[in-house]
Formats: C-alpha cells, structure tokens, sequence
C-alpha cells in the first residue's frame, strides 16, 4: 500500500491542474464571469445590472441572460452594440440573444 489512494487527499494545485475536471470547470466559470463583465461594460450602469450572466456557445452565439423580461426587451437594443464591444475579446461571437433567468 505505497502508493496513494485515487480517493484520497489530494492537495489543491493536484485538483483544479489543468487537465483535471475541475480545473476545466473554474476555467469555463472564469471566462463566463468575464465575458459578463465585458458585456456589462458595453452598457449603461442601469442596464448593466439587469445581465445576470452571459456565455458564448461553441456556435457563436453569446447568450445573454437578463433579471426580467422587460429588461430582456430592453436589452434587445444593444444587441449591435453588445456584440461589436465583445468581438474584441471574443471573435467568435456571432450572434446575441437574449434570455430571462439563466444562459
């Protein structure tokens, strides 16, 4: 019994490396909160608080998740403005919807 058990203790650095599972979910959490903080820089502090959270899927499509259905029709205007501040740190957005509650 020399070597550690797989269920055993592991340090921290050992259960978020890079090429763990968890590793890979702190990464994708820290991209969403950016990418939120990116579309909330692209609007107007009322609007900006209405985003819950956003996310890019693979298809370009950034989703864009607001606090009420109102907000989300508000919301709507930006789209144009959204997406072409976004572009510059994520190429690959395509398109922007929007959505009320989660993305």
């Amino acid at each position: 019994m020399s070597t550690a058990s797989k269920n055993g203790p592991r340090g921290l650095g050992e259960l978020i490396a890079a090429n763990s599972p968890l590793g890979a979910l702190a990464r994708a959490a820290s991209s969403r909160t950016d990418l939120s903080a990116c579309v909330r820089q692209q609007l107007s502090p009322s609007l900006a608080a209405a985003v819950s959270n956003c996310n890019l899927r693979p298809d370009g499509t950034l989703v864009v998740s607001a606090t009420s259905s109102e907000w989300a029709a508000r919301l709507r205007f930006e789209a144009d403005g959204i997406l072409t501040g976004c572009r510059k740190e994520w190429p690959a957005a395509a398109r922007v919807v929007f959505r009320v509650g989660g993305a």
